[in-house]
């Protein structure tokens, strides 16, 4: 039982982790902060639960690609009218555009309201009748997804080291002077939104197979608080930092949540784990990260000063 625990957490761990390396492309790497990016994880998470089949399970070759296209779409036809927005009212209008998904899902009966729906079988790889490989079983799962995360770490780093990601880079450093030097920035980051939304829809799938349900919370404005708060404490310089972050605010919430570890103060876990998501934001500007940085600044900066060394 303690390995499937420990299995089940860490398949978890990396579907937030994709989640917020989908929600890092927008953040990290166009230096746009969207409060909605759960529409795109819940918008998948229910096409892959309502088109599996009742009886027998469904074909990851169909139901993969289907929701990914589905958050895809859904970030084309609300990206164009976001991202004519910046600052504070492009996070208000992607805020807007998720919680009027969330209410289709959660006031109507194609989600099942408030009760969600559940998915009986996992989806399997298979061609015909040939099984390739069977995500039921929680070893296999887990290797699927490991894979799933590397695939898309990697698409990233290559994505942000090509000219794609040097005009994205450039966008968030003076969008300003790249529309000066020719670039359809528009262009640019609407293509970056569409990237991200079916990329966060990749890890909505993946929940929605590791536990069989889904409901309308999974794109409620909190779950697009969470990713961001991952990127943000992990650092958003960096694209590892999204999954150290995911790493890092998992694990806390586990942590704080175990009443072997919080006692009595586990039934009320929401104020410590708010308490010190504020301090290691407060204390990491640079995020987990930035922290090897941090480091070395403040041992040149004692190294420099002769009185700081003799206190230390």
């Amino acid at each position: 039982m303690a390995s499937d625990y420990y299995t089940g957490l860490a398949v978890k761990i990396m579907i937030y982790a994709l989640f917020a390396l989908s929600l890092q492309l927008l953040v990290g790497g166009t230096g746009l902060v969207s409060l909605g990016h759960a529409a795109f994880f819940g918008i998948s998470a229910y096409t892959v639960t309502l088109l599996s089949p009742e009886s027998g399970a469904g074909n990851f070759f169909v139901l993969l690609p289907c929701a990914i296209a589905c958050a895809m779409i859904y970030a084309a036809v609300t990206g164009i009218l976001c991202l004519r927005t910046k600052g504070v009212y492009f996070i208000m209008v992607t805020l807007a555009f998720a919680q009027m998904a969330y209410y289709i899902f959660h006031d109507t009966k194609l989600g099942g309201g408030t009760d969600g729906i559940y998915m009986y079988f996992r989806p399997e790889w298979r061609i015909g009748d040939t099984v390739l490989l069977d995500v039921s079983k929680p070893y296999a799962f887990y290797l699927f997804t490991l894979a799933c995360l590397l695939l898309v770490w990697g698409f990233l780093a290559m994505l942000m080291r090509s000219r794609f990601g040097a005009a994205l880079t450039g966008i968030r450093a003076n969008e300003q002077r790249m529309r000066a030097a020719g670039y359809s920035t528009l262009g640019y980051k609407l293509v970056a939104y569409i990237l991200a939304g079916g990329l966060g829809g990749i890890a909505g799938v993946l929940y929605a197979a590791k536990d069989g349900f889904v409901n309308p919370e999974l794109l409620a404005w909190e779950q697009s608080g969470l990713v961001l708060l991952m990127v943000i404490l992990g650092g958003s310089g960096r694209l590892w930092g999204a999954i150290v972050g995911a790493v890092a605010l998992t694990l806390l919430q586990e942590a704080f949540q175990s009443q072997a570890l919080m006692g009595d103060l586990a039934t009320h876990w929401h104020l410590p784990f708010g308490l010190a998501i504020i301090a290691l934001v407060a204390l990491l500007p640079k995020g987990l990260a930035g922290l090897p940085e941090t480091w070395r600044a403040l041992r040149n900066r004692r190294s420099a000063d002769p009185r700081a060394a003799a206190r230390s």
